[in-house]
């Protein structure tokens, strides 16, 4: 980190803690759908703790979701702190939405994800009550644009 990734508090900007977050969501869904993807939607992003400089970030992912075209990837950072022995900390996560793209930049299929743990399909399901919230917020705001 440098001066340019640092706020005036001594902690690494939100938005620095975002783009690592936005590139390791779009290194999985590659991964998962065999080819490139891109960002459609942040469902979420909670910084609970601030990163100070010096400590040392883990970016931990998963594909929670799938559609046809599109993906949730969620996203969990943890920090060591440099100067202390204790457990990570848990400084932020988040919750991505990206379509998988062909050359053309034209949506393309995905393979569905079969949650195979518990864990996998509470993820599975958290993941489709955001993807609920976020359609019908869409719709919702589309719908007041067009009163008069």
């Amino acid at each position: 980190m440098d001066d340019h990734d640092t706020n005036l508090m001594g902690t690494v900007h939100g938005g620095v803690l975002m783009k690592l977050v936005d590139s390791l969501a779009g290194v999985v869904s590659a991964r998962h759908s065999e080819g490139a993807s891109v960002t459609a939607a942040i469902d979420e992003m909670v910084f609970r703790v601030p990163v100070r400089v010096g400590d040392v970030l883990h970016l931990h992912a998963q594909v929670n979701w799938t559609g046809l075209t599109s993906m949730e990837v969620g996203v969990r950072a943890t920090a060591d702190r440099w100067d202390r022995s204790v457990p990570p900390v848990h400084v932020a996560s988040a919750y991505v939405v990206l379509v998988a793209v062909d050359d053309d930049g034209r949506p393309r299929a995905v393979p569905p994800i079969v949650p195979e743990t518990d864990e996998d399909r509470r993820r599975h399901a958290e993941a489709g009550i955001r993807r609920a919230h976020r359609l019908a917020r869409r719709a919702a705001i589309t719908a007041s644009r067009t009163v008069a």
